[in-house]
């Protein structure tokens, strides 16, 4: 099973996602906040990431310097209510850019042509299975408040 590193602020947006990708056969961990984010990027690798760009404190734009400073193979989609953002040379480096809109499958098909395009390869169940407790027992030892499950 493909893992989906998902960082939206919005509790309800990333419910809605959440539910989507998971519907569609992906694991999916939730993220609140940039700083949520990269904690969770160091414990456990995802196979894509979806990335809101307006968010407090730190942008997704920024974020996503930081995710391809540390891995530029990790394929990242951006999300976001402003298109204008598209037009935005630091958005660029990315994948792919969706505009959200009422259609959650939107997001979900795109995740999958960005997968399928940088030749994603599905591992065993039984690989995964285990790699996706790892990610969750390491996940359950991280300090309280840390840690969302969207």
């Amino acid at each position: 099973m493909l893992r989906i590193l998902l960082i939206e602020d919005d509790a309800d947006q990333r419910q809605l996602y959440h539910d989507v990708m998971t519907d569609a056969g992906y694991e999916v961990t939730g993220a609140q906040n940039a700083v949520e984010a990269l904690e969770i990027l160091e414990r456990c690798k995802p196979d894509i990431v979806v990335l809101d760009i307006q968010m407090p404190c730190v942008d997704g734009i920024e974020v996503l310097g930081r995710i391809l400073s540390k891995d530029k193979k990790l394929p990242v989609i951006l999300h976001s209510a402003y298109p204008a953002y598209k037009a935005n040379y630091m958005t660029w480096p990315a994948d792919a850019f969706v505009v959200k809109s009422g259609n959650a499958n939107e997001l979900a098909d795109c995740v999958q042509r960005v997968l399928k395009v940088r030749g994603a390869i599905v591992q065993p169940a039984s690989e995964s299975q285990e790699s996706i407790m790892q990610c969750r027992l390491q996940a359950m030892s991280a300090p309280p408040n840390t840690w969302q499950d969207g």
